[in-house]
């Protein structure tokens, strides 16, 4: 018995170090001393979620931070057409939810589990009481939190009010980046608050033009440059 307590202690040594490695790598929690990050990661709870789970949604409480260390989270906001506007994907080693745990406002975004996740919940007493004994980082994580709001709002403005051609040409070029695109219809839709019948549409009409073509491997973009155009005109792309 007492070499099988050892070694479960020894496992759980090892998570809460690897936890506290996940904290120090996230801009907001980077600011606390090592010390402090360790109690985060030894106080917190453990939250399992199956893929399609919510973890939470928006308006819901802020009382805690969730450190991922297996999975993936997708952060959405509800658009102006009440399409959601897919904002972004989250995976291991990030942290979800410490803006609304470390101003108590409700969440502004949903967050979904793309995969089965497991996550450390770290509750927002813990996380104020740390930045009171440190107000050096409550001052850096101010810092955190107004650029983060500004490049939400940033993203908001250019893709809300771009017509579905641009949204959609957009997405691939951002997606194609990383290589092949192995979203389907209805998930790109998703990501551009479209429906799947409007992107089939579209993509149809691209292919038919030599724009992009479809097979078995994926989606892949032929056409670059008409892509590019398509969404330079009356608007700017950031990639």
């Amino acid at each position: 018995m007492t070499g099988a307590f050892a070694t479960l202690r020894d496992r759980d040594d090892l998570k809460a170090a690897k936890i506290a490695d996940t904290l120090a790598r996230d801009v907001a929690f980077a600011a606390l001393s090592p010390a402090r990050r360790q109690i985060l990661a030894e106080s917190g709870t453990i939250v399992l979620l199956e893929k399609g789970q919510r973890l939470f949604g928006r308006g819901d409480e802020s009382d805690a931070a969730y450190a991922i260390f297996a999975g993936e989270i997708e952060l959405t906001i509800p658009g102006l057409d009440g399409r959601d506007v897919w904002l972004a994907r989250l995976g291991s080693g990030s942290i979800v939810g410490e803006m609304g745990a470390l101003d108590g406002a409700p969440r502004a975004t949903n967050a979904i589990a793309t995969r089965k996740c497991e996550l450390l919940r770290i509750d927002r007493k813990l996380i104020s009481e740390a930045l009171l004994a440190e107000p050096e980082a409550a001052l850096a994580l101010l810092g955190v939190l107004i650029r983060r709001l500004r490049d939400t709002d940033a993203l908001v403005e250019r893709t809300s009010p771009m017509e579905l051609g641009k949204r959609l040409a957009r997405f691939l070029l951002i997606e194609s980046l990383n290589g092949r695109i192995l979203y389907n219809q209805s998930e790109i839709g998703h990501h551009i608050g479209a429906s799947r019948e409007a992107v089939n549409r579209k993509l149809e009409r691209w292919r038919k033009d030599n724009w992009v073509e479809i097979n078995h491997t994926g989606l892949h973009i032929r056409d670059r440059t008409a892509l590019l155009k398509l969404c330079k005109r009356n608007s700017k792309l950031h990639i």
